[in-house]
Order: structure tokens, then C-alpha cells, then sequence
């Protein structure tokens, strides 16, 4: 630090370069900024960095499709960050050299409605298909509640199909997708939403038999 008493410079502020000054008591203070900044590049903050973009590309590979399934947060939240505070902790598998999403944690939806319960899964010649039991007994359902099924291939495309929970104690919905494979799918998801959309069960990762 330096004090500066020349009547030629006038009272000094703010900052240049290296240096920042203000006045004190009538003199002019000139200090000198730190030269080496903290690095912020550690292997930890190159770790999380690259976890949050998974789950940020996560998201927007989704293509709206997460857009219904978070009506409980808070309002000044947005769906892009209810998604993002949903997963980063979760979903992220770090057991390897780089951070990977564990797609059986992810949530592309999250709220307190009673779900369906999948039974089986399964992929043949004409697309994907999931039979669930509606849980028609627990509180809160009603026969309008929708059953969401969403899916990705590898490849990135993107598939959807919805129904009524309807009065039936089981169900079968279907995503229509001639000569697929199992190998060809990214992941299957399934929520329910109600028909208000003002609530939505937790998704839930199909596994494919």
C-alpha cells in the first residue's frame, strides 16, 4: 500500500489495472490487487463443472418433455432449475476417471401424486411396451390421471405417448417404433400427471426385459 499526497493528481478512486485507490482522511491510497487469483480449476470444480453440464444437456435433450413435471416448485423457480437441483446430487455416477449420468437416479419429473406401478417392459418389432398396475386403491388417484411414457434412443430422438390411469387395475401403453432394439434406447421413463396438471408422481426409469 502507498499514500499519495500530490496536488497534481487530486483525490484518486477506483481502479486501473493492478492497482485500485481511494481516499482516506484526505490522501490518496493506492493498493495492489493479489497478482496470483485463486485458481479455480481444481480437479474437484473440473469435476462438478462437468457434472453440471451433463445434467444441463440432459435437460435440454429432453425437449420440453420435463416442462410438466415439476408443478410444485416454488414460483420463482423455473423448470430448468427444479430439474437441475433435482439430479446434480443424484444422478451424477462419479465411481469413474469422468463424471457420468446414472439414468436409473435421474427424475424428469417429481411430486407427491401416486404413480403406477411397472410390472414389465418390453421391446419388440413394433416399439416399447409397459404394463403397469394403476394403484387405483391409494388415495389421491382419480381414473383422469394421466400416465406419461417418455423414451430416447442413443441416436437422440425422442418418443411419448399418454393415457388415462383409467378404472382398470392394470394398464398397457405402448410407444410405437418399428424395428427398435433394446441396444437402441437411451432410456424409458414413466410418471402420472393429473389431469389439472397441477401435480405429478415421480418418474420412474423402466428397465427393459
Amino acid at each position: 500500500m502507498s499514500i499519495s499526497q500530490n496536488p497534481m493528481t487530486g483525490q484518486m478512486r477506483k481502479s486501473m489495472a493492478n492497482f485500485s485507490t481511494y481516499v482516506y482522511k484526505g490522501q490518496n491510497i493506492i493498493r495492489s490487487k493479489a497478482f496470483n487469483p485463486k485458481d479455480a480449476n481444481t480437479e474437484l470444480q473440473k469435476v462438478q463443472r462437468a457434472s453440471f453440464k451433463l445434467i444441463v444437456n440432459a435437460y435440454q435433450s429432453l425437449g420440453g418433455f420435463a416442462d410438466n413435471g415439476f408443478p410444485l416448485r416454488p414460483a420463482t423457480q423455473s423448470v430448468y432449475n427444479a430439474f437441475v437441483a433435482a439430479n446434480l446430487l443424484s444422478a451424477i455416477d462419479n465411481t469413474g476417471t469422468t463424471p457420468v449420468i446414472d439414468y436409473r437416479n435421474m427424475l424428469i419429473a417429481k411430486g407427491t401424486l401416486q404413480g403406477v406401478k411397472v410390472t414389465s417392459a418390453v421391446v419388440n418389432a413394433s416399439g416399447i411396451t409397459v404394463n403397469y398396475a394403476t394403484n387405483l386403491s391409494f388415495p389421491h388417484v382419480a381414473t383422469t390421471d394421466m400416465v406419461m411414457v417418455v423414451a430416447k434412443t442413443k441416436e437422440g430422438a425422442l418418443m411419448s405417448a399418454s393415457q388415462q390411469r383409467g378404472s382398470d387395475p392394470t394398464g398397457s401403453i405402448s410407444l410405437a417404433s418399428p424395428n427398435i432394439s433394446k441396444d437402441d434406447i437411451d432410456y424409458v421413463y414413466l410418471f402420472v400427471i393429473t389431469a389439472d396438471k397441477k401435480n405429478v408422481s415421480n418418474s420412474v426409469f423402466v428397465e427393459l426385459g
